[in-house]
C-alpha cells in the first residue's frame, strides 16, 4: 500500500503540472496573443421588477453589473485543478490526510475541487449559450457544486457501513438529479432557436463532450462500489478519477476557449 501511495503522490504532481501548464498557457493567450479572446467579455446583468408610473404596473427591468473576463476564467478553471493536486501531493501533512482518507474509501479534496472547478466551467458554458442573468448563474454554480458535494456524502456514508450492509445509493441519485438542473437551463437557451442548422459546431462539441464527461465520473463511482475487476482497489478508481479529470477538463477548456473566439 505504501508503494502505491508514493506512486500516486508522484502521479498527482505530474497531473497537477499538466493542469498548471495549460492554465498558464490559456492565461497568456487570453491576455496577450489572441485579441479576440481577450475582448470576449459577456456583460452580466441583473433582472428585477420595476414599477411603471405611467402604466401603473410592475415591469421587468435589468441593469448591467460587470463584464466577465471569459479567457481569464477558463484558465482559472484549470488552475484550480492544479492547485488541488499541489495541495494533496506537496505538503506532507495534507498528503498524509489524503492517504488516510483514501484507505477509508474517501477523497474529500476531490469533491471540494470538483465543486469549485466544474461549477466555474458550467457557468462559462452557460454564458456561451446566452445566460447572462446573475441570479441564474449563481443558481447554476450552487446546484452544480451541490451535485459534487453529494459525491462526498456518498463516500462518507458508505465508508462507515459494515461489509454486510448494502450500499447507500441515495446521495448518488440525488446528486445526479441536481446535476441535470443546470443543463435544463442551458438546453432551454440552446433550443430557443428552432433553426438547428444555425447552431455553431462548437456548441454541439461542447454539449457532446460535457455529456460524455458528465457520465464517465458516475460510471467510475459505480464500478468502485460494485468492485468490478480492477476497481476492487479504491486506489485504481482514484487514479481513474485523476485521468478522467485531466482529459475531460482539457478538452472542455480548449473547446470553450475556441468557442469564445467564434463570431
Amino acid at each position: 500500500m505504501d508503494t502505491k501511495l508514493i506512486k500516486l503522490r508522484r502521479f498527482n504532481m505530474i497531473m497537477g503540472g499538466l493542469h498548471l501548464l495549460q492554465g498558464i498557457l490559456m492565461l497568456f493567450l487570453a491576455s496577450t496573443v489572441i485579441q479576440k479572446l481577450g475582448e470576449f467579455q459577456p456583460m452580466i446583468t441583473q433582472n428585477f421588477l420595476q414599477y411603471n408610473m405611467t402604466t401603473q404596473s410592475l415591469e421587468l427591468a435589468s441593469k448591467e453589473l460587470f463584464q466577465l473576463p471569459f479567457g481569464v476564467f477558463v484558465s482559472i478553471f484549470l488552475l484550480l485543478s492544479a492547485g488541488a493536486h499541489a495541495l494533496i501531493s506537496i505538503p506532507n501533512k495534507l498528503n498524509q490526510i489524503y492517504n488516510s482518507d483514501l484507505q477509508k474509501g474517501i477523497n474529500k479534496f476531490r469533491w471540494f475541487e470538483y465543486a469549485l472547478s466544474s461549477s466555474v466551467m458550467i457557468v462559462l458554458i452557460a454564458t456561451l449559450f446566452g445566460i447572462y442573468d446573475i441570479a441564474s448563474l449563481v443558481l447554476i454554480f450552487v446546484v452544480n457544486a451541490s451535485m459534487n458535494l453529494f459525491g462526498l456524502v456518498m463516500e462518507q456514508l458508505n465508508a462507515k457501513r459494515a461489509k454486510s450492509e448494502k450500499i447507500n445509493w441515495g446521495p448518488f441519485i440525488w446528486g445526479a438529479f441536481a446535476g441535470i438542473a443546470p443543463w435544463v437551463a442551458i438546453l432551454l437557451y440552446m433550443f430557443g432557436n428552432a433553426n438547428f442548422d444555425q447552431v455553431p459546431w462548437f456548441v454541439w462539441a461542447i454539449v457532446g463532450t460535457y455529456f460524455v464527461a458528465f457520465n464517465t465520473f458516475p460510471v467510475n463511482m459505480i464500478l468502485q462500489y460494485k468492485k468490478v475487476r480492477k476497481w476492487k482497489d479504491y486506489l485504481y478508481g482514484e487514479r481513474t478519477y485523476i485521468v478522467l479529470s485531466l482529459v475531460a477538463k482539457s478538452i472542455l477548456a480548449w473547446l470553450v476557449l475556441f468557442g469564445a473566439m467564434q463570431p
